[in-house]
């Protein structure tokens, strides 16, 4: 970040908030895409395994918890690479100031709505934890995927902020 007579320049301080939720975004869609290459794996050797006679146990409640981790660490990158669904009939009509109006509304709404779920993650894997809950094959603690939750959804909540303010801003100088 670099100050120009004694004053911090704030499109620096952005752009390097920018890159590091890009970044940390970018590591959670790794581990996501893991996540499915090991729910591919196991799933496979399941069912050849069973042939014989010799499934694997658990794979049930394993997959089920990777599938966590695969929606709950992809949605920020994913927010970040515009690859969530938007229907845009109406609003590509309107002139360009109020289509970045709307973006940065829904973002601000997104934004809300995952702190709300983030929040609630958060919460619930505490109850989880405090109680014990354990899964039923595997007798696995369930909290860890909660706080999983959490922390995806947090993430999202960052880079919807990030875009909110960023509409803002472009919204200000038109």
């Amino acid at each position: 970040v670099r100050r120009s007579h004694g004053k911090i320049n704030r499109r620096g301080v952005m752009n390097e908030i920018q890159r590091g939720i890009t970044l940390i975004s970018r590591g959670f869609n790794t581990m996501a895409g893991s996540a499915v290459v090991i729910m591919m794996l196991l799933t496979c050797t399941d069912v050849l395994l069973r042939l014989f006679r010799r499934p694997v146990p658990g794979v049930y409640e394993i997959v089920g918890f990777l599938g966590t981790v695969v929606i709950a660490f992809s949605l920020a990158y994913t927010s970040l690479e515009k690859g969530h669904i938007a229907v845009e009939i109406l609003v590509e009509k309107l002139p360009p100031w109020m289509r970045v109006g709307i973006d940065a509304a829904v973002s601000l709404i997104g934004a809300v709505l995952f702190a709300l779920i983030t929040w609630q993650s958060v919460a619930y894997a505490a109850d989880l934890k405090q109680s014990g809950e354990i899964s039923v094959t595997l007798t696995m603690p369930i909290y860890p995927f909660i706080y999983g939750i959490a922390v995806g959804s947090a993430l999202l909540c960052l880079v919807l902020l990030m875009e909110t303010l960023r509409g803002a801003i472009r919204i200000m100088r038109t």
